[in-house]
């Protein structure tokens, strides 16, 4: 059956035109997103969800998502998506970073322009009859010093465009480094040296913790006298009540504002200051922006419903179509491995080391991990995927290592977990072959060559004559039929495992009739997902 998406928002027939080009059922329902109790209704129905800014996905919404996959947001902020929530559900939310990277660049320098030469008001008073041009004084961007906070995609380009416009750029970033600050031809600096130094302020960060209220009452006043800011970014990183107050005392000259802490913003401590230049969150407001952020997210999303391609996602590591290919194996392999150590294991896990071994190792280890803690987390939430079991393993305190080494051993390349509780640890490793098929090849230490099925069986028993045989016939004779049987042992007369697959589930009657050999120490039915 073909996945099955809905457009709750106004997006492009372009977009809507992408989805059924490559073959996913659309419903194109443009004002659902409005309704809330019509979207909790509807949205069982659908493996996907396209949404611009008027969606609000919510817990209650995301409860009533039983088929949902993916959220694609046509745009950056994902403030209207509950993620923790999705993250919970196993719901991958995407975004689309780049579709207005040059248009929102291009508004905080509009709007820099137009709070250095009071445009607006300016602009008023003319069409009101009046002709003050003594009282509309402004200054030049030229030579001017320009601080940039967040010098990211958007950041980067706004410094680009101010280079050409003859400003001097300084810019505070913790994750700029020297060198790409040296290839940007900025100078970096710290926050504090920024304030003191800039003409004019633009910010251009996400709303985190880290970053709210950046500009605070306190670095206000660091400011240089006379300063301008624009905030083109998030509303939340400047003090408003603070920068207000800066204003009517004359500390900072100008503000131009396109978002703010509470929107849609009725009222303002901002609004109806001279100077102030306010647009209604207009950054990504463009013909070309909203048709290129459509027709990405309707590509990512489509991607992901049909080859499992992850791109631009907030909450899982992405995975490109390439990648996809050629992981597809390793991630089933991993998911498999997971499975099997979470099954074996009966006490409360406390910690996951995976290492990745040759060609493994250079994969996206990222995507792998959650595939291993998935296949883990199963066995204490069947419901669990690869973007939700992160968060079950985070709340259950579960510490995850990784570790990566060159070729070590005869295969090209393989995938040893090892599961830590109060009494043991358990480890399983796993290769993929040539034909793409994953192989189990050690448990416990122990070297084997097993083909992974839906419905498995694992003994262990002391390395003894007759246990081949017992194992046959017992299980022929509760009607149990073996279609691969795989043994090992660490040494002659030690311990020993067979991994068994068949056809269907031992029966506890059968496990019951090979505990009653006195053969085995341990006999435990596995099930995987080999679809």
């Amino acid at each position: 059956m073909a996945p099955k998406v809905l457009i709750s928002d106004k997006l492009s027939d372009a977009a809507v035109q992408i989805f059924r080009d490559r073959g996913i059922d659309v419903d194109f329902l443009p004002d659902v997103g409005k309704d809330k109790e019509k979207l909790a209704e509807i949205i069982g129905q659908y493996d996907g969800l396209a949404i611009r800014s008027a969606t609000k996905v919510t817990p209650t919404i995301l409860e009533n998502a039983t088929s949902l996959k993916v959220i694609g947001r046509a745009g950056i902020g994902t403030d209207n998506i509950d993620k923790d929530a999705a993250s919970k559900k196993g719901v991958i939310v995407m975004n689309t970073p780049f579709g207005n990277m040059i248009t929102t660049a291009e508004h905080a320098i509009a709007m820099m322009f137009a709070v250095a030469r009071q445009v607006p008001e300016a602009s008023a008073s003319t069409h009101a009859g009046k002709w003050e041009k003594s009282k509309f004084m402004g200054v030049e961007l030229t030579g001017k010093t320009l601080g940039v906070i967040g010098a990211g995609n958007i950041g980067g380009i706004v410094c680009d465009r101010a280079r050409g416009l003859k400003m001097k750029v300084v810019a505070y970033d913790p994750f700029l480094s020297e060198e790409k600050a040296k290839k940007m031809q900025v100078e970096k600096v710290e926050l504090d040296e920024l304030l003191t130094r800039a003409d004019f302020i633009t910010l251009h960060v996400p709303l985190t913790e880290q970053t709210k209220n950046i500009l605070s009452r306190e670095n206000i006043s660091k400011t240089k006298k006379g300063v301008r800011i624009i905030n083109c970014a998030r509303g939340g990183l400047v003090d408003e009540d603070a920068l207000a107050e800066a204003l009517t005392s004359g500390h900072v000259a100008g503000a131009a504002f396109d978002v703010f802490s509470v929107e849609p913003a009725k009222e303002n401590p901002l609004f109806n200051l001279p100077n102030v230049v306010c647009t209604p969150h207009l950054g990504a407001a463009t013909t070309e922006a909203q048709e290129n952020v459509a027709l990405q997210v309707a590509d990512q999303m489509a991607n992901y419903l049909l080859t499992g391609a992850v791109e631009n996602a907030l909450n899982m590591p992405s995975v490109t179509a390439e990648e996809a290919k050629v992981m597809g194996p390793w991630i089933k392999l991993a998911d498999h491995l997971g499975a099997f150590a979470g099954q074996m294991t009966d006490e409360p896990i406390t910690a996951i080391n995976v290492l990745y071994d040759g060609v493994a190792a250079d994969m996206n280890l990222d995507a792998l991990n959650c595939s291993v803690v998935a296949g883990i987390m199963k066995k204490v939430n069947p419901d669990v995927n690869m973007v939700s079991a992160p968060v079950v393993a985070k709340e259950r305190g579960i510490q995850i290592s990784t570790t990566n080494q060159d070729k070590s051993g005869s295969f090209d390349g393989y995938i040893k977990v090892t599961v830590v509780t109060a009494k043991r640890e358990r480890s399983v490793a796993g290769t993929v072959f040539s034909d793409g098929k994953p192989r189990f090849i050690q448990i416990k230490g122990i070297n084997i060559d097993a083909e992974v099925g839906a419905h498995m069986l694992y003994t262990t028993n002391k390395d003894v004559p007759g246990i081949i045989g017992t194992l046959g016939q017992t299980l022929g004779d509760m009607d149990v039929n073996i279609a691969n049987f795989t043994l090992g042992r660490n040494e002659v007369g030690g311990e020993a495992i067979a991994l068994l697959y068949v056809d269907a589930e031992v029966p506890a009657d059968a496990r019951a009739k090979l505990a009653e050999t006195g053969y085995f120490t341990q006999i435990k039915p596995l099930a995987f997902d080999v679809a």
